[in-house]
């Protein structure tokens, strides 16, 4: 995911790229690979320690910063690209991260983005969570980031020739049941989830993550293997 949508901003190398958050590098990785001066961003400094690792494994030279996507650190216009894969999409704020995201990237220069579709297996596990642990007022759902009309309103004005290109990732897990454990020790909304719904609320949400997950196995096999949807986002900042 990350290094298709490097692939489709044709980053080159000596470019100032900005990757707003950015986890333990998926993206920025690939953008380093090319010789472009890469910062990765994140707001969980775990994460970009272990981005540093990979780069530093990996032979290729990452700057990493600890900053929030609502209210960014850097100058307007600082960056060649700017982009984010599946993380700027989970900052509540959504008006802010994409006024930051336009702000901070040169007029001529780039806007990309990867983001879970609603209609996705990550779309129908957050409604499962949503159902027992509402987001606070005003805040809408992640997953519409996903959606071409969501991401027309927060960056159309601001972009021109904006491409939306729907895209498949493929999860593949010993079981359903892996994939569960998976997701409840290493993505923090899950992990949240079931902090919040508690030990008497557990089975029940378990039950309805793990038929989620069913509803969009391919195999019979007893392993799991899906096909999940998200939205790719390359714009020209106008």
């Amino acid at each position: 995911m990350g290094e298709c949508l490097v692939q489709q901003l044709d980053i080159h190398s000596d470019e100032r790229v900005l990757d707003i958050a950015a986890g333990n590098g998926n993206a920025s990785l690939p953008a380093a690979r090319r010789f472009a001066d890469v910062l990765a961003t994140d707001y969980v400094p775990e994460l970009l320690a272990e981005a540093e690792r990979r780069a530093e494994a990996d032979g290729v030279v990452l700057r990493t910063q600890v900053a929030d996507a609502q209210a960014l650190p850097f100058a307007a216009g600082e960056f060649d690209v700017v982009m984010s894969t599946i993380g700027a999409m989970f900052a509540p704020d959504q008006q802010a991260v994409s006024r930051e995201m336009l702000r901070v990237c040169r007029p001529g220069g780039r806007i990309g983005m990867a983001n879970w579709t609603p209609d996705s297996t990550v779309g129908d596990m957050f409604r499962a969570v949503g159902k027992r642990v509402p987001p606070p007022p005003g805040v809408q759902p992640a997953v519409v980031w996903g959606s071409k009309e969501r991401v027309t309103e927060l960056l159309g004005e601001g972009c021109r020739d904006l491409r939306m290109t729907r895209r498949t990732c493929a999860w593949r897990y010993p079981s359903a049941a892996a994939c569960l454990a998976y997701f409840q020790a290493w993505y923090g909304p899950v992990a949240a989830a079931f902090t919040a719904v508690g030990e008497e609320g557990r089975g029940d949400l378990e039950d309805e993550l793990l038929s989620v997950f069913d509803s969009h196995n391919t195999t019979d096999d007893g392993t799991l293997a899906m096909d999940v949807t998200y939205l790719e986002v390359v714009g020209v900042r106008a």
